[in-house]
């Protein structure tokens, strides 16, 4: 069953997808129409998005991942933003340690 966004995915998704370009800008406007619809077995903070297409319109072509950033805190993580036929479809964080990232850290800490 999909929930609402957490406030902590709402706020690195946008602070992923700040940026002057069509593609991040269709894909922010497509956050208030967007679900967390799964969540990774290992135990990080990762989620699987479903947005109402019928709500909004898809992205312009572009690569996937659409975002691919790092944290200076902790400087172990990354962030990916994925989509699906222009439509966002993944938050995946990850991590070079041992231990997953069960937590989103502060989108302050985003380096691109």
């Amino acid at each position: 069953m999909a929930e609402p966004l957490s406030p902590e995915v709402k706020a690195t998704l946008r602070a992923l997808l700040a940026g002057p370009d069509p593609v991040s800008g269709a894909l922010l406007a497509q956050i208030p129409h967007t679900r967390v619809s799964g969540r990774c077995g290992c135990g990080c903070a990762t989620v699987d998005l479903e947005v109402d297409r019928t709500a909004v319109a898809p992205a312009p072509p572009h690569d996937n991942p659409a975002v691919d950033a790092g944290y200076t805190t902790p400087h172990w993580a990354g962030v990916l933003v994925c989509t699906d036929d222009g439509y966002l479809s993944l938050l995946e964080i990850y991590s070079v340690s041992d231990e997953p990232i069960s937590t989103w850290p502060d989108p302050r800490f985003i380096e691109r």
